[in-house]
């Protein structure tokens, strides 16, 4: 059930069997200007140095929140001139989500990669309005979704004219406030000929578990995240904060730096032993 031909293209990067490990890592969302840039810089210097492609990762709007007094974010105006900022000062390609199709036109003008979030994979006006931007997509998989099913939710954006399509697989539903992965789901989507990234972190996600907002799992990331590295992915995905207890959304879930540097050395490591990894 072939969807594309692979490798695709992010943001002038090769990404798919045989190429280098693409990494998208950030804070869940921009907590100030000074915030994201900090942090930008600080992943572009571990990404450097270990020698792998980068996107920086940050919401400008957490739309899908347990409470509705969660912490969201800037908003589209603001968020997207510090995402723009970022990109110029930084030097960095980058990834934002976007929740409604009135958001994708202005996201489109700052950012190089659109992401649709997990529970809004199948709206089939939101990923053909990103498709045809021309931009990078990276199509969350739904937690609700069979691996073998996403395909069809990418074939929307590949008939909307883009073949740059990653899909990202964040584990499934397991009962209440729990999620699991499914290594095989990887294999699935690989022979479906998908572009496949892992997102290690909120792969650990326990939603909803805490009293309006979710809990998570930060011990159990590199464990996933090695054992996604031996079942083939294409593109990590984290999620990464300073000071991870402190973070305003998905805290519980998040790298600190240190920890991230670790866990991008080993994936590579397993990649290379596996002969996933070139050069």
């Amino acid at each position: 059930m072939s969807a594309s031909s692979l490798p695709i293209n992010l943001c002038g990067y090769k990404v798919g069997p045989g190429q280098k490990l693409f990494v998208i890592a950030g804070p869940d969302s921009i907590e100030s200007e000074e915030m994201a840039l900090k942090h930008a810089h600080l992943l572009k210097g571990i990404t450097s140095r270990l020698g792998v492609p980068y996107a920086f990762k940050c919401s400008y709007d957490k739309a899908n929140r347990t409470s509705g007094k969660s912490f969201r974010g800037p908003g589209l105006r603001e968020g997207l001139r510090i995402l723009a900022r970022i990109r110029d000062e930084v030097g960095v390609p980058v990834l934002t989500d976007v929740h409604e199709t009135s958001h994708v036109g202005p996201a489109s003008e700052v950012v190089d990669i659109i992401q649709i979030p997990a529970f809004l994979c199948r709206q089939t006006d939101l990923v053909e309005a990103v498709a045809r931007t021309g931009k990078g997509v990276n199509l969350k998989k739904g937690q609700f979704v069979a691996p073998r099913d996403i395909v069809h939710s990418a074939r929307k954006a590949f008939e909307s004219g883009n073949p740059n399509v990653l899909v990202t697989e964040r584990g499934s539903t397991f009962g209440y406030n729990n999620l699991v992965v499914d290594m095989r789901g990887l294999a699935h989507m690989r022979e479906a000929g998908l572009a496949v990234c892992f997102d290690a972190t909120h792969s650990v996600q326990q939603p909803s578990s805490g009293d309006g907002v979710t809990g998570g799992e930060r011990r159990f990331v590199s464990l996933l995240a090695h054992a996604a590295a031996a079942a083939g992915i294409d593109a990590l995905f984290t999620e990464v904060h300073e000071d991870p207890d402190r973070a305003l959304c998905d805290g519980p879930c998040s790298l600190n730096p240190q920890m991230f540097e670790d866990v991008v050395r080993n994936v590579l490591n397993i990649r290379r032993v596996l002969g996933h990894e070139p050069g």
